[in-house]
């Protein structure tokens, strides 16, 4: 058994946090001691609470490594708990929490990597990666590629992993009949549904353009948008601007996404970036055909014209005739559906895929 600190200070709740506690609560399942590291102010700390789980509070910044009192904060509570591994993801925990383990000498400092995208080959990094990390853990060969654009140097190749994300098909199995009111109640023709951050990286803009092409089509079809952000305004204003106020609703946050899931026929992701697109699963899991752009990780979880269709970035166009193909054929959206839950079971449970990540760090 070993005493696993899972060191995430963020305050909001994203896909991170959401897979920092569902992680610790299976570690906890194999018989280890779990503490979470959080802000007293963030969503984690509170469900982490819930769940009986360990907590301590911690603020932190991202220059935080450079404060030597948080410092030897950070240093002292790893000893005085005697922490055998950490695990951390964001950027500003990585510093701190990895400076800080290695002066407390822990056997396992583990940096899980879920963003798809380049890391800057500073001193700070190149420190980290080569003296501080212990085991690296890309969520998807795309993410670990772009580990290594900048920093293949530095990184020792027998600490670099890549172990995907998993999902907890008991909830998939409790949930297997609820839908979401929203979605039911308000819709028209094929149902097409997208969830996420409402940001630039999650690429909602493009579903402007593409339900334009689907109502130019003639084609009855509302498409649900869940999630909030940073863009949701604009959004806003872009679906009243060309006219897709029947054809587009916004839900904002949603909490029951299984039900979400349940509600519609067909996924839509216009990401320009996924480290791992976990939301692709959920929806695959659910028996939901997807559609993307074939760019980052996507090829590596959809199978294209098997699980979905897969359209060149970022052509709308094709994306558009895809969404067509499969709103044309209800036979067609069944088969996918059947063989896109049929690949998350055989690659990406959560069990299956913690006891991997076991494997790698503590065996």
């Amino acid at each position: 058994m070993n005493k696993i600190c899972f060191f995430n200070t963020i305050v909001f709740w994203g896909g991170g946090e959401k897979l920092h506690l569902e992680t610790a609560l299976e570690f906890k399942k194999l018989g280890h001691e779990i503490i979470i590291c959080s802000n007293s102010k963030a969503p984690l700390y509170d469900k982490s609470k819930s769940h009986d789980l360990d907590v301590f509070s911690l603020k932190v910044l991202n220059l935080s490594f450079l404060n030597p009192f948080k410092l030897f904060k950070c240093i002292r509570f790893f000893k005085n708990n005697n922490i055998d591994t950490v695990i951390f993801s964001s950027s500003q925990d990585s510093k701190l929490s990895g400076i800080a383990a290695r002066f407390a000498g822990l056997k396992n400092i583990v940096y899980l990597r879920g963003l798809a995208a380049p890391i800057k080959s500073n001193i700070i990094n190149r420190y980290l990666f080569k003296f501080c990390f212990t085991h690296i853990v890309a969520n998807s060969e795309e993410t670990k590629r772009m580990i290594l654009k900048n920093l293949s140097s530095v990184i020792s190749k027998d600490k670099l992993y890549t172990i995907y994300h998993g999902i907890d098909v008991s909830k998939i199995i409790s949930s297997n009949d609820a839908k979401l009111k929203e979605v039911i109640e308000n819709s028209k023709g094929i149902i097409l549904g997208n969830a996420g951050r409402l940001t630039t990286q999650k690429g909602q803009k493009y579903l402007i353009d593409i339900a334009k092409k689907l109502k130019n089509k003639n084609l009855e079809f509302t498409l649900f948008i869940a999630g909030t952000g940073d863009m949701e305004s604009e959004l806003k204003q872009l679906i009243i601007e060309n006219g897709l106020n029947e054809e587009i609703i916004m839900l904002g946050f949603i909490d029951n996404m299984n039900a979400f899931m349940n509600s519609i026929d067909v996924f839509l992701l216009t990401s320009e970036w996924e480290g791992f697109g976990f939301v692709l699963v959920e929806a695959m899991a659910r028996k939901v055909p997807v559609v993307c752009f074939d760019i980052s990780s996507n090829p590596e979880i959809i199978k294209d014209k098997e699980t979905g269709f897969l359209a060149p970035f970022p052509d709308t166009s094709k994306f558009a005739n895809h969404v067509l193909t499969l709103a044309n054929d209800s036979s067609l959206i069944q088969e996918m559906g059947e063989a896109s839950k049929k690949r998350v079971f055989n690659n990406f449970i959560i069990e299956d895929r913690i006891k991997e990540l076991n494997d790698v760090i503590i065996n």
